[in-house]
């Protein structure tokens, strides 16, 4: 031991001949005794020393009992030096849950038995710590707010990527006189079929690719996380172009390579929004706001895929910069999660992605792209929504004391952030349809479809944040099935799976355990 926190040397020779006793008050009206008026003598007279004083006053020693401590003047009993203890350790015993706590501080502080008996008259530590803790109240601090981090994330943010999710429509504007052709196969446009399994691929692979390389980050492996982007992200690149490539049809072929380049800036763009550049990704789509005047006038084909080489170009060259720490030597990090970990997120990339393009399958082509244009801007204000309740949820675990009281705030907190993000996309589906010349109103089935489809979008994405991301996936998978083979059945099999996942988010995340950090 290094010696005592709070000890200090004693100022006499020689321990207290006897257990001080507390100082009491004099009862009012009480009179002096006797030692009181023989202590207290009037000016100018004398006092004559006690028998038992008189030795040692002769010798030159003071006058006080042998062995003891001087007698205070006037009488008075001495304080209670346990007042004085209480008072210099009050921190640490306000604090304290259990009057052990307080025993191991005495005893740490090396005070032992025999000098608690001496000073403060207890028998030992543990009777000592038992008084101090009735003596002092108790005084527990408020538990800390959690730091600002991933839970606290500004609402600019999340709408700057929810903007960078739907520009890439635009894309399919400029495209749209390249890929005219014949009548395709299932009823859709000519080249819709292999953009929509490039379309696909991608979001698989991606989701997948994201997850493990977000999981790097998590382990404060930035490094890990670039070369696992840099392996991966060709990788979904190529798989993208294959599948579209194999699903193309003859005179499917500009649309087949209009899929590669998709596939392209897929893998690209999740370079750029797993490691946080959405600014860049924002500028390399800014060429595409040429599409905009193309609503209303027709622009040169030269012209249409200049611009969009211009942005799948700027996006690779944006995202190969910002995965040069990937290239170093040791960048692939130690051990690293298991790669199995990030399938279930591939496959409820896979279950969300047939969703939405099943609620872009409308009366009308424009209806169905307004639809999806809608969803996908969504997003951005849908992830604020996570984490407005993720925040919530940390924050009514902190203040609130009874699992009842936790289950009904955060039940609360949850429909008010569902209700907040369908607020939100019927509002997105207003301005779609207002911004898009000639664009149908949305019919009440077809708005009650798209609510549902978010619905169950949002709750999946909210059980992937938590953890249950294999139930969201089955839900959003079953319910994908249910529309591909039977297209009629597409409003039941939404509302289905908006109510699976509703009752698993109420039975999952109403509990405390589920927000421990």
């Amino acid at each position: 031991m290094s010696g005592s926190l709070w000890l200090k040397p004693p100022t006499t020779e020689t321990p207290l001949p006897a257990i001080p006793r507390p100082r009491r008050e004099r009862a009012p009206g009480r009179a002096p005794g006797p030692a009181a008026a023989t202590t207290a003598p009037g000016p100018g007279t004398q006092t004559a020393p006690s028998p038992a004083a008189a030795p040692a006053a002769a010798n030159g020693a003071p006058p006080h009992p042998a062995g003891g401590p001087p007698r205070p003047a006037g009488g008075e009993l001495a304080d209670d030096p346990l007042d004085e203890l209480a008072e210099r350790l009050g921190g640490l015993v306000a604090v304290a849950v259990h009057p052990d706590e307080i025993a191991a501080v005495l005893e740490s502080d090396g005070m032992t038995d025999d000098h608690i008996r001496l000073t403060y008259g207890r028998a030992d530590s543990f009777e000592l710590a038992e008084d101090l803790y009735a003596r002092v109240e108790r005084r527990h601090p408020a538990p800390e707010a959690p730091p600002g981090g991933a839970w606290h994330t500004g609402l600019a943010g999340c709408l700057l990527r929810g903007l960078v999710f739907a520009l890439p429509g635009l894309a399919y504007v400029l495209a749209a006189p390249l890929l005219a052709g014949e009548q395709g196969r299932f009823g859709l446009p000519g080249g819709t079929v292999p953009l929509l399994a490039g379309a696909v691929t991608g979001w698989v692979w991606n989701q997948a690719l994201a997850h493990r390389a977000y999981t790097w980050l998590g382990l404060g492996d930035r490094p890990a996380a670039a070369r696992a982007l840099l392996l991966g992200a060709p990788a979904g690149a190529l798989a993208g172009t294959v599948v579209a490539l194999a699903a193309a049809a003859p005179g499917e072929t500009p649309a087949a390579l209009f899929a590669a380049g998709q596939s392209v800036y897929l893998a690209a763009a999740t370079v750029l929004l797993v490691l946080g550049r959405e600014r860049a990704l924002l500028c390399a789509l800014a060429p595409l706001a040429g599409a905009v005047p193309a609503f209303r006038w027709d622009l040169p084909d030269l012209l249409r895929a200049g611009l969009l080489l211009t942005a799948l170009t700027a996006s690779v060259a944006f995202a190969g910069f910002v995965l040069r720490p990937g290239a170093r030597r040791g960048a692939a990090g130690r051990g690293g999660p298991p790669r199995a970990a990030s399938l279930p997120y591939g496959l409820f990339g896979l279950g969300s992605g047939l969703l939405v393009l099943h609620a872009g399958i409308g009366d009308t082509l424009v209806s169905g792209a307004g639809a999806v244009i809608a969803l996908t801007l969504s997003m951005g204000p849908a992830e604020w929504l996570l984490h407005r309740f993720r925040g919530e949820s940390l924050t009514r675990l902190r203040t609130l004391s009874t699992a009842r009281e936790f289950r009904r705030a955060v039940t609360g907190t949850l429909v008010l952030c569902l209700g907040g993000y369908l607020g939100v996309l019927v509002t997105l589906t207003v301005a779609v349809t207002l911004a898009w010349p000639g664009a149908p109103w949305p019919t009440p089935p077809r708005l009650v479809t798209l609510l549902l489809i978010g619905t169950v979008l949002w709750l999946g994405l909210l059980l992937q944040a938590f953890g249950a991301v294999l139930s969201a996936a089955a839900v959003c998978l079953l319910a994908a099935a249910v529309q591909t083979l039977e297209p009629a059945a597409g409003p039941v099999a939404a509302g289905g799976a908006a109510a699976v996942l509703a009752v698993l988010t109420c039975v999952l995340l109403v509990r405390p355990t589920a927000h421990r950090v």
